[in-house]
């Protein structure tokens, strides 16, 4: 990695169907990895949909692109916070969502979570740090 490496958060805050938006946040965190920048996502609000394990769209005239979380950590994309408080709010747990997962290399190619399930105020700290913050 470069020495210019800023820390970019994608923050999201809607559901994945209906709108561009979560489709278009997971093609800009694609490209912002391609050029090696340290790369977070945030789910809040109904962007915690986002991550449901067991998405079907087959009703819907859109695509479903869920499955390619599961290759974020292929791009280095190794965290993703999930607001606590969002779940709870939709009456969802960590069970209902994906398993993402990332190969650390520098651990033995161990196996280990992408997702952070953090607090709201937690993840007001994590915001604070990143140097550049997208909302979708």
């Amino acid at each position: 990695m470069s020495e210019n490496i800023k820390k970019f958060m994608y923050l999201n805050r809607r559901a994945p169907y209906g709108t561009i938006y979560a489709w278009e946040s997971l093609e800009v965190v694609l490209i912002g990895a391609a050029f090696d920048q340290d790369v977070s996502l945030a789910f809040i609000g109904d962007g915690v949909y986002q991550l449901l394990e067991g998405q079907d769209t087959s009703e819907s005239e859109m695509k479903n692109f869920s499955t390619t979380y599961k290759a974020l950590g292929d791009y280095d994309v190794t965290k993703l916070y999930v607001e606590k408080e969002s779940l709870e709010e939709r009456g969802l747990t960590l069970d209902d969502l994906m398993p993402l997962t990332w190969e650390d290399e520098d651990d033995d190619w161990a196996e280990k979570d992408s997702i952070r399930l953090v607090s709201r105020a937690e993840l007001a700290d994590v915001l604070d740090d990143q140097d550049v913050v997208y909302s979708f």
